[in-house]
């Protein structure tokens, strides 16, 4: 195990450090543990550079999500600061125009002040259909939301829509890299997290079961025990 290597976690659109919570005691026993702020740019380099500068000289990083967006933009700016690299319930592929056209609406009643109302309809697709009626894990999502504000939300939709195509990158991913997915995955389908594990040399594909796309609070054992597994590699 890298004793004392940096972890760097980054979490997904509308989500906060509160999404890492169940699974950081695991973690910070392999090393310190930071939550990157991916809140405060309209573009992912931007993003990127910001938490660059923020972050230790070298770390490991686990991006869910839009994380995982930023975590591929990390790569391409500054590859040899990233030890370890985890993709979260995310996807290499650019934005469809079906998926820009769903984020421009929501931008727009985000502003016109619908913000709650657009994260009742983000959460049946965030978890496995048997947790669509917890109301523990739709409040957090709400807590999230009002972590991130209505105005974030717009800057992490723009920065999203606008994201490059990262499939061309994978092949030169060199650091060892684990790729999780739900079985369940209805925001980012698990074939997705395949097609990543398949292009990336050697990484590890692990997909659990009765799972959602927010592994983190619905298995938050089994994800960390991966997480763990994955610092030691």
């Amino acid at each position: 195990m890298d004793n004392a290597m940096p972890i760097l976690l980054v979490p997904g659109l509308v989500s906060s450090p509160r999404i890492f919570a169940p699974v950081v005691p695991a973690l910070w026993r392999c090393g310190p543990v930071t939550v990157a702020n991916h809140v405060r740019d309209d573009n992912m380099g931007a993003i990127a550079r910001r938490i660059l500068a923020e972050a230790p000289p070298r770390f490991a990083l686990a991006g869910h999500s839009m994380g995982g967006y930023i975590a591929f933009e990390i790569m391409r700016q500054a590859p040899e600061r990233v030890a370890r690299l985890a993709l979260i319930n995310t996807q290499a592929r650019a934005d469809t125009p079906e998926a820009t056209t769903r984020r421009r609406s929501q931008i727009a009643r985000a502003q016109a002040g619908e913000y709650r109302a657009i994260l009742d309809e983000l959460f049946p697709g965030f978890v496995h259909p048997s947790r669509r009626g917890n109301a523990e894990l739709h409040q957090l999502v709400y807590d999230m939301g009002d972590d991130i504000g209505a105005e974030a939300f717009v800057r992490q939709q723009t920065a999203i829509m606008s994201r490059p195509d990262s499939r061309p990158a994978l092949a030169w991913i060199k650091c060892p890299t684990l790729v999780v997915s739900g079985d369940e995955d209805n925001t980012i389908p698990n074939k997705l997290s395949v097609e990543m594990a398949d292009g990336i040399h050697g990484a590890k594909l692990t997909i659990l079961s009765h799972c959602g796309h927010l592994p983190q609070v619905e298995q938050p054992e089994a994800t960390a025990d991966a997480l763990v597994e994955w610092m030691g590699s």
